[in-house]
Order: structure tokens, then C-alpha cells, then sequence
């Protein structure tokens, strides 16, 4: 089993920077992808970006050029720099990992489903 823990999530004012930090545990390397989620209330759970194994990224268009997702693979730590942040970027923001053999099947995908292993989670809030 993989265990991840959120964390780095607060209040900031419009345009201010946070980031993120997943800690993953278990049965886990740098073969898994990971990704990072939000749901803001009453929507959808969206993908931000993503990371696979070869290091390739891939993020929601409403995010691109301002968040920065990244791993250290010695720590099993997943990261997410977020710049500029705007109060439509207010959600719970979630960590989400997959085995690696599911990976290749959903390379660069950013769909939810494709995520077997989630944490609970951080609550990320922008004021305007």
C-alpha cells in the first residue's frame, strides 16, 4: 500500500505564492507517477499536473506558466510550486500516485480515475 500526506496549503492574497509538499510512504519508487488534484465546492474533482517517471509534466491549461510541479525521488516527496495565485485557484488541493505499470497506460493523462492511491488532502484558499 502507498500512504500520502499533504501539506503547505494556507491563505494567501491574489498573486502571492505557495507550495505544496506530498510525502509518500509504503510500497513506492520513482517508477510511479504522481499527480496533483483539487476540487473547490460544489465541482468537480480537476487535475493540475502531473509527473511520470521520466520526468515529463503535463498541467491543466489554467495553471500553465504559473505552477511548477516537481519530485525528489530520494525523499519520495512530490511538489507543487504555485505563483500568481488567483481566488478561482481556492480548492482542496490532493496528491495522487499510481503503479507504474498503470502509468504507461495513462502517460500524461490528468484525469482523476486514473489515480488509485490519494491523500486526504490541503486546503489551499486566494483572496482577491
Amino acid at each position: 500500500q502507498v500512504q500520502l500526506v499533504e501539506s503547505g496549503g494556507g491563505s494567501v492574497q491574489s498573486g502571492g505564492s505557495l507550495r505544496l509538499s506530498c510525502a509518500a510512504s509504503g510500497y513506492i519508487s520513482s517508477s510511479y507517477c504522481m499527480g496533483w488534484f483539487r476540487q473547490a465546492p460544489e465541482k468537480e474533482r480537476e487535475g493540475v499536473a502531473r509527473i511520470d517517471s521520466d520526468g515529463s509534466t503535463t498541467y491543466a491549461d489554467s495553471v500553465k506558466g504559473r505552477f511548477v510541479i516537481s519530485r525528489d525521488n530520494a525523499k519520495n516527496t512530490l511538489y507543487l510550486q504555485m505563483n500568481s495565485l488567483k481566488p478561482e485557484d481556492t480548492a482542496m488541493y490532493y496528491c495522487a500516485t499510481d503503479r507504474p505499470h498503470d502509468c504507461l497506460t495513462t502517460f500524461q493523462a490528468l484525469d482523476a480515475i486514473d489515480f488509485a492511491f490519494w491523500g486526504q488532502g490541503t486546503q489551499v484558499t486566494v483572496s482577491s
